[in-house]
């Protein structure tokens, strides 16, 4: 087993922080101190907190998309990997997170962060990417493209308020229920 680099130690400290604590309330100092290496070790790998900031946010997205492609791999059908989008979400939430699951990291994040901000794009290309994928999957069953893209844009609104619900609440169950209501309106786009 490889030993983590500095760069390694000071992402993995800050996603922790950033999470539980949040992007502004959670400084330099208690970065390095949590990742155990020198301040100077964060600025040899990062120019600054918002450059830390953007590869927190680029790994967030990362790591979602390997819980997906897990969840994908037990699928055969779209409707199955469609639902597996709601399961990578639902296995997010149910992650031990030192104070709790406080929601989506992304849209966490996006609220401390000014509007336009490069930050607030990264977040918003996950999103994009998300409902990209639902279309995608959707669009191989109705091949009517404005069909495709208005369940794909439902279930995208389906997911993330349940995403927030579940942030609230601490658990998956509103996760859960989203999966349940998407397998009904697919089933009846289908027919």
């Amino acid at each position: 087993m490889s030993k983590r680099t500095a760069k390694e130690k000071l992402l993995e400290a800050a996603a922790d922080l950033f999470y539980n604590n949040g992007i502004t309330a959670t400084g330099i100092d208690t970065i390095t101190a949590k990742a155990k290496v020198a301040k100077m070790s964060l600025y040899n790998n990062f120019s600054s907190k918002s450059d830390l900031i953007a590869a927190y946010l680029k790994q967030r997205h990362e790591e979602w998309l390997s819980l997906y492609e897990k969840q994908l791999l037990g699928t055969s059908t779209p409707q199955e990997a469609i639902l597996a989008i709601f399961d990578a979400y639902r296995n997010h939430a149910e992650h031990e997170y030192e104070k709790g699951f406080r929601g989506c990291g992304l849209l966490n994040a996006a609220a401390e962060l000014p509007a336009g901000s490069e930050g607030r794009r990264t977040v918003r290309g996950h999103k994009q990417a998300v409902e990209d994928i639902l279309f995608l999957h959707i669009h191989s069953m109705l091949t009517d493209d404005q069909r495709a893209r208005d369940l794909s844009e439902q279930l995208s609104f389906i997911l993330e308020g349940s995403i927030a619900r579940a942030g609230l609440e601490g658990n998956s169950d509103k996760l859960l229920s989203a999966r349940r209501i998407a397998k009904k309106l697919i089933e009846r786009e289908i027919k």
